[in-house]
């Protein structure tokens, strides 16, 4: 992976930063983002500002924009350098990092661990990936159950969820997907882990990483951002063997 000294050498300053994103955007230069014209006039005043003049169905009016509009850093207070630091910091750390650790290491004690939460969280919505759409080769199919213990819930939300997470997955479900593709199956109460090329030894190890990344690095994960944790480490788990896997992070931003 490429070293943080490596990443400070690329980006050693905010207008580096905004150059970066800016070629990243829009290689052919800069256009309007509200209705894609080329013919947009620098402010002299303010870099990477740009004014749009022309008069559309979209805007009437003059449209001024910097190269942030429409990404995750639009109308950020944080410095692009940090966010930069802070996402780099995220995808080197294999369990994650934690907001409160984020905060202390590029926004100091004095400020509120909220920003640091609300940073992280915008990068991680980055991160997912929605040009993937469908699967494809050989594919590992696994299921597993995110969320306390039954042992430590009171009384009354062991009613709501007994059965744990198998509860979710019926014999309707597996019975279709026979039907629809060829289908393997492993049977670890037997002791089989490997049948020639079928197994879950991925799927089982990404689902291991990510619990001990709850557990062990954000102690408490609502099932309303889980989604966004499960990008993040769902990207880091596929770029696992790139060296430079910043960048296509920026590509989502």
């Amino acid at each position: 992976m490429q070293t943080f000294q490596e990443l400070m050498a690329t980006f050693p300053d905010e207008p580096a930063c905004r150059t970066y994103l800016t070629l990243r955007r829009w290689p052919s230069g800069p256009q309007c983002p509200i209705c894609g014209n080329h013919k947009v006039y620098e402010s002299t005043a303010r870099p990477f500002h740009w004014q749009c003049r022309n008069k559309t169905d979209k805007h009437s009016n003059p449209y001024r924009f910097s190269v942030l509009v429409g990404t995750v850093f639009e109308n950020t207070n944080v410095p692009l350098l940090t966010w930069f630091k802070v996402l780099y910091t995220m995808l080197q750390s294999k369990k994650g990092v934690s907001a409160l650790q984020i905060r202390r290491m590029f926004f100091g004690e004095r400020s509120s661990t909220h920003t640091a939460w609300f940073v992280c969280h915008r990068l991680r919505a980055a991160m997912h990936d929605d040009g993937f759409k469908q699967l494809m080769g050989i594919v590992e199919i696994d299921e597993t159950y995110i969320g306390g213990k039954q042992s430590n819930r009171h009384w009354k939300d062991r009613q709501k969820y007994h059965g744990g997470g198998s509860a979710n997955t019926g014999k309707t479900t597996m019975q279709n997907i026979r039907r629809m593709y060829p289908h393997g199956m492993v049977d670890h109460k037997a002791g089989e882990y490997v049948r020639g090329v079928v197994h879950t030894n991925n799927i089982e190890s990404f689902w291991s990483l990510l619990k001990r990344g709850v557990m062990g690095t954000y102690h408490n994960v609502s099932a309303k951002y889980l989604p966004l944790y499960l990008a993040e480490f769902q990207f880091r788990h596929n770029h696992r063997k790139g060296r430079r896997y910043i960048r296509p992070s920026l590509a989502g931003c």
